[in-house]
């Protein structure tokens, strides 16, 4: 076993193409444990230099709108009247805590997205 940390995008493709060839090694074997080792430093690395944020809140709201085959009017119920709803989907109106707790507990939209652009 000849692993080395991943230290830029060259390092990376060399673990994948390294990966690729023990991808599929059986459990309790030193090729496995290879594996393991190099996915655990690909990911590492790839969540240091290409993290993934979490959806903007309003974004999250409408692909969980359509996840759930959901209209406007069926957010009345977690953001309040039918302006407020309109209002908070154009983005003229921010969302308040009482409304990311709601959609949070009754749509279960994660708090990281509706808190996304909080900083």
């Amino acid at each position: 076993m000849n692993i080395k940390p991943i230290r830029s995008d060259e390092d990376l493709q060399d673990a994948f193409r390294h990966l690729e060839g023990i991808f599929q090694a059986k459990d309790g074997t030193q090729e496995a444990d290879e594996m393991e080792i190099l996915v655990t430093l690909i990911e590492a690395y790839e969540n240091k230099n290409y993290p993934i944020l979490p959806p903007e809140p309003i974004e999250a709201i409408k692909f969980r709108m359509d996840q759930q085959g959901l209209a406007a009017r069926d957010l009345e119920i977690f953001i309040g009247s039918r302006e407020k709803v309109s209002e908070v989907l154009n983005r003229k109106r921010p969302l308040s805590l009482k409304m990311i707790k709601c959609l949070h507990n009754g749509l279960h939209i994660p708090y990281e997205s509706l808190l996304a652009d909080i900083a």
